[in-house]
């Protein structure tokens, strides 16, 4: 291992968190900088205000090691090799990318380099629009630091393409490395550092420039997003054809090597804390250039009206929702994790309501969060067995290892009637139908 190497992380939410705990497990000294300071409490007593599997044990264990400091006083990253910028960049109201907490930390960053001048390099993780390292964040560092750029300070690009409920194991094995840099000689320093974290598992590790770097992040989450609504689109169009099953027609092109199975489950759209701020900021971005981005805003249409689908089959099965029980598993965007952020669970739910139906909710980890969003507007159940139970109605959202395993039986024993809607495609539509369900699927025909 590098000697000595001390690292900062400001921003300890998912991201920064994720990789202060990852680092310091390695053995570096890690200082986590954090502006709230009811977050710094809880993390320095090893409590999480989220839910990341594997991440609590690990901050346990850095904070017991001492490997890891967590704390509010940014003036502590002096001493630092490394200092990672993490803090998140939400949506403005017209879709843009807020870049404040971007901006106010590279200010602190270089406030706390001022006093002495140990070498240091800084480096963006933060989801930011392509110019901002050199633009925004290098001067901000350069006026606030007094520093000479290039002889003692430093700065690279670096996204992370983490995935919420896989965030530790996309930071120990990421699927590549991407730096970008005006400075080669960083661009060295933190490909190094990388290569000493990672050693044998190191991935392809992409160098370019500052914006290039900024830019691969946006075209991947939008290239995905994208592939999500089409196989979407193709799953509408299959629904209405007899026979037709888009989980088929899934693997048939998927097996193209050009194409690939990932990303080709079609269900009830994308959702989370990266999709679609940063579809609506390459959006944003992309016409202030002039450019009108027509193919990535009908991925975002495409996706906010595929929550209605659920609603849609529901009222073809029962015509009205009036006074029907319906019960809802699964709240957050994704399996393991108890993100709500532009869940499709939130929308679906409150339109269920609008309808007139008397909706129930069951979610593994995302009941709080969920309590804190919909109030006492739904019945919240203790279990998916309590969810269900006398129920009219059964809307599949989120597909948690638990429903998974969910049986034909575990529904037609428990529910009034026995009607699924399957938003995610679990289940086996025939096994389902020959035990008495009547089962509803995205992409599935009629007579499947």
């Amino acid at each position: 291992m590098i000697d000595l190497v001390r690292v900062s992380v400001f921003g300890l939410g998912p991201v920064g968190l994720a990789t202060a705990v990852c680092f310091a497990a390695k053995g570096y000294r890690v200082i986590g900088v954090d502006s709230d300071p009811q977050r710094v409490r809880q993390l320095k007593e090893g409590k999480l205000a989220f839910f990341e599997p594997g991440l609590k044990e690990l901050l346990k264990q850095s904070v017991r090691s001492k490997t890891l400091q967590v704390t509010e006083d940014y003036h502590l990253n002096a001493e630092s090799d490394f200092s990672f910028i993490c803090v998140g960049t939400p949506s403005n109201p017209d879709g843009s990318a807020n870049l404040n907490y971007v901006r106010s930390v590279a200010s602190e960053i270089g406030m706390s380099l001022r006093p002495n001048k140990k070498r240091q390099v800084v480096v963006v993780k933060s989801t930011v629009i392509p110019g901002s390292a050199r633009r925004l964040v290098k001067p901000i560092l350069i006026r606030k630091s007094g520093r000479k750029y290039g002889k003692n300070l430093f700065l690279c690009s670096n996204p992370e393409f983490l995935r919420e409920g896989n965030a530790i194991h996309d930071t120990r094995m990421p699927d590549r490395i991407v730096i970008g840099s005006d400075e080669n000689s960083a661009i060295r320093m933190l490909e190094n550092f990388y290569l000493d974290f990672h050693g044998e598992s190191t991935r392809t590790i992409i160098k370019t420039t500052f914006e290039n770097a900024e830019f691969i992040k946006y075209a991947s989450n939008s290239f995905l997003a994208t592939k999500i609504s089409f196989i979407n689109c193709i799953a509408n169009i299959a629904q209405l054809t007899p026979g037709a099953d888009v989980r088929t027609i899934a693997t048939g092109i998927g097996l193209d090597q050009r194409i690939g199975p990932r990303f080709l489950n079609a269900g009830l759209g994308w959702g989370g804390s990266c999709f679609p701020k940063d579809l609506k900021a390459l959006v944003s971005l992309s016409k202030s250039l002039g450019y009108d981005p027509k193919l990535i805003e009908a991925s975002i249409l495409t996706n906010l009206n595929q929550r209605q689908r659920a609603v849609e089959m529901c009222k073809e099965e029962m015509g009205t929702l009036m006074g029907k029980r319906l019960a809802v598993l699964g709240l957050s965007f994704k399996p393991d994790t108890d993100d709500l952020r532009e869940a499709v669970s939130i929308p679906l739910i409150r339109k269920l309501i609008a309808e007139g139906g008397i909706v129930s909710v069951y979610d593994p980890v995302a009941m709080p969060n969920a309590r804190r969003m919909l109030g006492g507007t739904v019945r919240y159940s203790p279990t998916a067995e309590a969810c269900v139970k006398g129920t009219d109605c059964c809307i599949l959202v989120t597909e948690w290892g638990e429903f998974v395993k969910l049986q034909p039986s575990f529904f037609v024993k428990r529910m009034k009637r026995p009607l699924m809607i399957d938003g995610r495609r679990i289940y086996d539509a025939s096994k389902f139908r020959r035990a008495g369900v009547i089962i509803r699927g995205i992409g599935l025909g009629a007579s499947s």
